[in-house]
């Protein structure tokens, strides 16, 4: 028993670097990847916007929305939250939102369910996993959001945990 208790108490030297420098860097590393991967969709609405404009008249169903305004709201977030995400700031609720997006884009398009390869609804899954953990676990020390609070904190001002 003594054994493993010096084994487990060497490792867990390395706990702190390991948190809090290799979750910084994960959470970074998953930022860019969820907003690389949503930019690039609203990269491609603009590119063409009368196709996007047709697609969501005619392909995709948003519930409440009428399709011209769900179309620009889909392309400002898809372009907008990916930037916040990459400078980490607001991050939170910039990640929630791209959630939101994401689910929206399912809802709205259900034949990603009848396709023969799946891989499309697991690219949703997978996303929508990403926006949540950012959202869960915050953007990291490699964020604005982090550098913002330790100046709020030097201020003497309160805040919450990143």
């Amino acid at each position: 028993m003594q054994n493993i208790l010096r084994l487990h108490q060497a490792i867990s030297r390395f706990d702190g670097l390991i948190t809090v420098w290799f979750g910084s860097l994960l959470s970074l590393a998953v930022r860019l990847w969820v907003g690389h991967d949503f930019f690039l969709s609203g990269v491609e609405k603009l590119r063409d916007w009368s196709a996007t404009l047709a697609l969501f008249h005619d392909e995709y169903h948003v519930p409440v929305l009428p399709p011209d305004l769900a179309a620009y709201m889909g392309a400002a977030g898809e372009l907008g939250l990916p930037i916040l995400l990459a400078f980490g700031i607001v991050s939170r609720p910039a990640a929630i939102g791209l959630f939101f997006v994401n689910a929206m884009a399912v809802i709205s398009y259900p034949q990603l369910f009848q396709f023969d390869c799946p891989a499309g609804i697991k690219d949703h899954i997978r996303w929508g996993l990403m926006a949540l953990v950012i959202f869960a676990y915050g953007p990291g020390r490699i964020s604005l959001d982090y550098l913002l609070e330790r100046m709020r904190a030097k201020a003497g001002m309160e805040t919450d945990s990143i």
